[in-house]
């Protein structure tokens, strides 16, 4: 059977959707089908849909069950590059095959979408009516029907040059809904506890099922902070605890981080968080730390490690000793730490601060003889800046086989981050361009409609 997720792009200017939503369904699939090869029938990064051929329904809803990309899957019933030429095929659907979706006790309701056209009420209803080959019989329920079918069209990526005709219409049988709602449930603004580095609980979700978290895997966050990370991964059932050498964050006796408030809460912690959600007997605790001295055993516990590691911008990259800990030391320490502490099949991801035009995957990706890439996307935070979700497997190799091989340059992301744009503004102003970038670079970035997503099939 063929399915398609249909995906939420609310965020395309940080194109947080289009660039982890292959390698969640990638990593979904693995969690549920281990060992069993995808068969993709349609994905594209920059289109607002994936199909996939899948055995039952029930599959479909295992995937929409924990997709925090999808806001709907369909049973596939019929597509075309025009509206003619998709109701012509859905004609020769065979719907006897579906009887009970049609008899006179079924109520139903037909979901219009419209990818980048805003449809008014007139529209929806026109189109539907337009669908004369359905054979139902039952009475229309807007709320709560018995049974929706979905009509999605689509007619280009940029909204200024949109066909006037959908260059893609498709048809079928709704058969579930993703996990968006999880995003409202977990949103910030509502949290007990945040601080100036809190997770959005969007991409917070997504690490987790990167990450494979599923009930009662052990899943750690060595930078911890207000414990975003582990909120997420404990809505997925994961047994979480954490650490940070700030102890003034971990026991909530910072400075409050939202606008306008001078004194925190009564009650604001980190155990408060869980509890608020409902998830308190998911958390395990935390550890005032010093990540660069570890004080866990070294023996492989862990199955998931999900961390936002410090950068230096926001939050200072430090050490309980007064010698510098640079960013490419941090992530070399997190590489070795994630080998001796992670089972084997187990996930690391974290993200990597970059300057753009310096990033290859080749030369700038941290590796590890123990440790195999299985996604590497990029969230663009500015013209010259963004940060990488790198995603790494613990496969097998021994502890003392090697250690964690990482680019000196990335220990100058900071110095980069404030000078470019000081010297960018000035050249600027004296009508010289951007530092360090040609005109082609420039068109490159200024013009960019998705970046590049690598995703490694386990």
């Amino acid at each position: 059977m063929q399915f398609l997720f249909w995906c939420a792009q609310e965020h395309q200017d940080m194109r947080q959707v289009l660039l982890t939503r292959l390698p969640e369904f990638c990593s979904l699939h693995s969690l549920f089908w281990p060992g069993v090869p995808m068969v993709w029938v349609s994905t594209s990064s920059s289109l607002p849909w994936l199909v996939l051929d899948l055995p039952t329904v029930s599959d479909a809803l295992k995937i929409c069950a924990r997709s925090v990309s999808t806001k709907f899957c369909v049973q596939l019933w019929a597509e075309g590059i025009s509206v003619k030429h998709c109701l012509d095929n859905l004609a020769i659907f065979p719907f006897h095959e579906h009887k009970k979706l049609f008899d006179k006790e079924s109520s139903y309701k037909v979901h219009v979408e419209s990818y980048m056209r805003k449809l008014s009420q007139e529209d929806k209803v026109a189109r539907i009516e337009n669908i004369t080959c359905l054979p139902v019989m039952g009475p229309v329920r807007l709320k709560d029907p018995d049974v929706t079918f979905a009509y999605m069209e689509f007619s280009g990526l940029d909204n200024n040059q949109l066909s006037e005709e959908p260059v893609k219409v498709m048809f079928g049988l709704l058969v579930g809904r993703g996990q968006r709602d999880k995003i409202t449930r977990l949103n910030i603004r509502e949290r007990k506890y945040i601080g100036n580095t809190t997770m959005d609980p969007q991409l917070a979700l997504l690490m987790a099922n990167l990450a494979k978290v599923e009930e009662g895997k052990m899943v750690m966050d060595p930078f911890v902070g207000t414990g975003s990370l582990l909120i997420a991964a404990a809505e997925f059932g994961g047994m979480v605890m954490g650490a940070d050498m700030d102890k003034d964050t971990l026991h909530a006796s910072t400075k409050p981080s939202r606008v306008g408030v001078k004194v925190r809460a009564r009650g604001e912690s980190l155990v408060a968080n869980f509890e608020q959600y409902g998830l308190a007997s998911k958390f395990g605790g935390v550890v005032v730390a010093d990540f660069s001295q570890s004080p866990w055993r070294g023996s492989p516990w862990l199955d998931c490690i999900v961390t936002d590691p410090p950068y230096g911008i926001r939050e200072v990259i430090s050490r309980t000793q007064s010698q510098q800990y640079l960013l490419d030391q941090l992530v070399m320490d997190l590489l070795n730490f994630s080998v001796e502490q992670l089972v084997v099949g187990g996930r690391l991801a974290f993200w990597l601060p970059v300057i753009r035009e310096e990033y290859n995957e080749k030369d700038l990706v941290p590796t590890h003889t123990a440790l195999r890439l299985v996604a590497d996307c990029e969230q663009v935070l500015s013209g010259h800046t963004s940060r990488r979700l790198l995603v790494m497997q613990r496969v097998e190799g021994k502890v003392g086989d090697g250690l964690a091989s990482v680019s000196t340059k990335l220990g100058e992301y900071k110095d980069q981050f404030y000078l470019t744009p000081l010297a960018e503004k000035k050249l600027s102003e004296q009508g010289k361009g951007n530092l360090n970038m040609s005109q082609e670079m420039m068109e490159k970035f200024s013009n960019v409609a998705i970046a590049p997503v690598n995703v490694t099939q386990d």
